[in-house]
């Protein structure tokens, strides 16, 4: 197998081997050009931090990988973005993402987690990924910037064509991409007309507004980012998380007889099978040198969270589940000026998340002994999740005689 298919079924595996003998590889990115993946901790978290490191697209040399082409209108994000532009952007979203922000909207989310396993019932077998890991993160996101229910599902199609390219249909990417620029070229004009209470609007409030405020292209763009990256790393998220728990009842159980272990047990699942294998890519604007190799400036690296959260330099047994571990320094969701804007939201959702399933389906188990994992070089996440679940504890059969 070549070491991108390899990658894909078993990247665990494959890190693993690269720390030990490749730290800095020479690999095909997902478009097949050419890029250096690094797979150490340090080494991920230092360049992570590495202002050298760009990640706009225009410091890339030609032919290497530059990831997914938008047009211009969904470009101007903070992911093709360097200082100062992307220190002014930030700083005029960040507060829609602060801590207490965050704070105010548990309440709804529980009531989001709560109704969808309404909808599941009290025992059966569900796929818990488009039953509950999906829709819960995209209820909330488009929640938050106000996009109205009817159109909820179109977003899930179109950001997964985006993640997954699918081989039968080359053009499905493109088409999702004209189809989110359609609509939300249709929906600023009618929170334009219409404010409401809701990210959107306050958005776009900033861009009309005096003193800093964002362009067109970068309200669309930024518009675009939160809605993919709120849905996308979320639902992979909860998605892993259940699974490893589904791997490791005795943790569940621990969690279900003390729910106040859930923060730290999503930063341990988080490191564990977090949903970012592959960092945005980036393009040194000068030869830099990692772990003795030099990269030529404008070729593209591609930096590992998943490598670097598994190395056995930085966290004991890191291949161990281990709810009392020292989390602290973990790259999954990214570190430094770049670190994920939604981390506290993402984070937030999966604690409820988490704690609504475990409160209500104390014998939930897998349906299927293999799972099936999007089949990316950049993202982890499962593409379904079967459970069989109950509220109730199996009665206590006789013992045999």
């Amino acid at each position: 197998m070549d070491l991108q298919g390899e990658l894909v079924e078993h990247p665990h595996a494959v890190y693993e081997r690269l720390r030990r003998t490749a730290p800095v590889s020479r690999i095909a990115g997902t478009d097949g050009l050419p890029a250096w993946l690094i797979t150490r901790y340090d080494d991920v978290r230092a360049a992570l931090a590495d202002p050298r490191l760009s990640l706009d697209k225009k410091n890339a040399a030609e032919g290497g990988y530059r990831g997914l082409a938008l047009p211009p209108a969904l470009d101007a994000n903070l992911l093709n973005m360097d200082p100062p532009d992307h220190t002014r952007i930030r700083k005029l979203v960040g507060r829609a993402f602060t801590p207490r922000r965050v704070e105010q909207l548990r309440t709804p989310i529980r009531a989001t987690a709560d109704h969808l396993l309404d909808a599941l019932g009290t025992a059966g077998t569900a796929d818990l990924v488009a039953a509950y890991a999906a829709p819960l993160p995209i209820i909330v996101i488009c929640d938050l910037l106000g996009i109205p229910e009817d159109r909820r599902p179109d977003f899930r199609s179109w950001t997964d064509a985006l993640v997954v390219p699918d081989p039968d249909r080359p053009a499905a990417a493109k088409e999702a991409v004209v189809a989110m620029l359609g609509f939300f070229t249709e929906l600023m004009a009618h929170k334009r007309a219409r404010p409401a209470d809701d990210l959107l609007s306050d958005l776009i409030a900033v861009r009309d507004g005096e003193g800093d405020h964002l362009s067109e292209d970068e309200l669309m763009s930024l518009a675009f980012l939160i809605l993919f990256a709120g849905y996308e790393n979320t639902v992979q998220l909860i998605g892993n998380a259940v699974h490893t728990l589904l791997q490791h009842p005795e943790q569940s159980e621990l969690l279900r007889k003390d729910p106040s272990l859930i923060p730290a047990a999503v930063e341990e699942l988080t490191r564990y099978e977090g949903p970012v294998l592959l960092a945005i890519r980036r393009f040194p604007t000068e030869d830099v040198t990692i772990a003795g190799v030099t990269i030529p400036a404008g070729e593209t690296v591609l930096l590992s969270p998943a490598a670097a959260n598994r190395d056995p330099a930085r966290f004991s047994r890191p291949d161990v589940l281990d709810f009392d571990r020292d989390t602290a320094g973990h790259v999954a969701l990214g570190h430094g000026i770049h670190y994920c804007l939604g981390a506290p939201l993402a984070r937030a959702e999966t604690e409820i998340a988490l704690a609504a399933l475990l409160d209500r389906y104390p014998t939930l188990a897998p349906a299927s002994p293999t799972p099936t994992w999007r089949p990316s070089l950049r993202a982890r996440g499962l593409t379904t999740l079967p459970v069989h679940y109950n509220t109730h504890p199996p009665t206590p059969q006789p013992p045999t005689l």
